[in-house]
């Protein structure tokens, strides 16, 4: 792979994370209110924009990955994002790990593996 092809999946795996991780925290502040308040409350806060600004350069970033490696390798290059947002739930949110979500992303991570060195 081209240092170009490898900066646009690690882009990748950086904002969709990122957005994952920020719209984690936005749904996550327990005093917002309920129902629409809860909504609109959140529609202020930083953490939303921040996930929607990293999913839209997410967006750029992942249509220009794709320009460059075929879709069937791309898609399964992608599904190391699955990983990345697991292990950074645990590491911000100190999300649990089960024994099958190791299992999965152990075999997730290898699949990606076998993707890229072929």
């Amino acid at each position: 792979m081209s240092i170009l092809i490898i900066t646009f999946w690690m882009l990748n795996l950086l904002l969709d994370t990122g957005g994952h991780l920020a719209f984690k925290a936005a749904a996550a502040q327990t005093d917002c209110g309920d129902g629409l308040a809860r909504w609109r409350n959140m529609a202020r806060r930083p953490w939303i924009w921040i996930g929607v600004t990293c999913f839209v350069a997410e967006f750029v970033v992942w249509l220009a990955f794709l320009s460059l490696v075929p879709l069937s390798r791309g898609v399964l290059l992608g599904s190391i994002n699955i990983v990345a947002v697991m292990l950074a739930g645990r590491w911000v949110f100190a999300e649990k790990f089960t024994p099958l979500r190791i299992a999965g992303s152990l075999l997730i991570a290898i699949g990606v593996a076998i993707v890229g060195v072929s």
